[in-house]
């Protein structure tokens, strides 16, 4: 039986406790990071975690979750919520493998968050552990973020490290190149960050760099990969969103939604928008499971409801394709939406 469903920690959750000190003298710019990032759009999608219960085997379930992180990151999504759709779900086990003892949540979300997490960072971000063995074989990303090491960009992903500086009022950070850089805060060890690089590239200097949101990057218009978010239920992908003022248009996606041509739907124009996709059973069954829509239907739920493959060959389209057809069918969509 599968252990009691512990959450695991999102980047926005430690990126919050990285920049909690308000006596910093970069908060107030952090605060404007935050404010000016509230007006950049984003896109999320919504997956059932059932998805890893009706695989066989821990290398299928290690390849479906790859399958979603590489389809989030070539549609530059945003946001991936995985949810529970069936009730009583901590009691299943994951895959066919004694193995590996936790929900089908915590194993898609660990291995979402793992890939999603550059190479350079995995060893000190995440323990070994039993639902990571195969992650090895998957594809990389190849994100933004995911620089080589003799790649220099505005901005890399690290880790803070116990080793302390001479300076007493600053942090070593491991970015993934052959020497830690400095920044001028103290910081507990063990913690992602994002490090904006500067222009001087001479690692020798000890020059400071600073740590900034990790949503200071899309303010320059990059694509800087995805957070992960668990939701108890599908009622819950909606009441329990981490945007402010929370998604304004949200879309369903399943064989019993409307046909509209890709060139003539129209998104209207939106801060944050939310694409949702069913289990085996289809968002249908995720909506009478979940108690706080008893009595309606699922076209109620949603802004609209779509069904973006209508001349489908196959019966039943798994939802790891569905998402890789319906983010291409949205993309000139949503495009027109932000140009708009």
């Amino acid at each position: 039986m599968a252990k009691k469903k512990q959450r695991l920690t999102t980047d926005a959750e430690a990126e919050a406790e990285v920049n909690s000190d308000d006596s910093h003298p970069k908060k107030k710019k952090l605060k404007k990071n935050k404010k000016k990032t509230n007006d950049i759009p984003t896109v999320s999608i919504a997956v059932p975690a059932s998805i890893i219960d009706n695989v066989q085997t821990l290398e299928i379930a290690t390849r479906l979750a790859g399958q979603i992180a590489r389809a989030a990151t070539i549609f530059r999504i945003n946001e991936v919520v995985v949810f529970d759709n069936r009730r009583n779900a901590d009691k299943d086990n994951t895959v066919a493998d004694n193995s590996v003892e936790e929900s089908s949540s915590d194993f898609l979300m660990r291995i979402l968050q793992y890939l999603e997490t550059p190479q350079y960072l995995r060893r000190a971000l995440f323990p070994k552990h039993n639902s990571l063995r195969l992650a090895g074989m998957l594809p990389p990303l190849d994100a933004p973020h995911h620089l080589r090491k003799h790649e220099w960009g505005p901005y890399r992903e690290g880790v803070t490290i116990k080793e302390r500086h001479s300076n007493s009022g600053a942090t070593l950070v491991d970015v993934g190149l052959f020497k830690h850089v400095v920044v001028d805060q103290i910081l507990e060890p063990g913690k992602r960050v994002t490090v904006a690089m500067g222009a001087n590239r001479n690692l020798d200097s000890d020059l400071p760099r600073e740590v900034v949101s990790s949503s200071t990057p899309r303010e320059d218009g990059a694509y800087w990969g995805y957070q992960v978010r668990y939701a108890h239920n599908i009622s819950s992908v909606f009441n329990d969103c981490t945007y402010k003022g929370g998604y304004d248009y949200v879309i369903g996606t399943s064989e019993h939604g409307q046909i509209i041509k890709s060139s003539d739907l129209e998104i209207p124009s939106f801060r944050h928008l939310l694409i949702t996709f069913g289990g085996l059973a289809g968002l249908e069954e995720s909506i009478e499971e979940d108690d706080n829509y008893k009595g309606k239907n699922a076209q109620e739920v949603f802004n609209i409801y779509l069904n973006t493959c209508p001349h489908q060959g196959s019966r039943t389209i798994r939802t790891e394709e569905a998402i890789l057809i319906s983010l291409q069918y949205f993309q000139e969509p949503i495009n027109r939406a932000l140009l708009a």
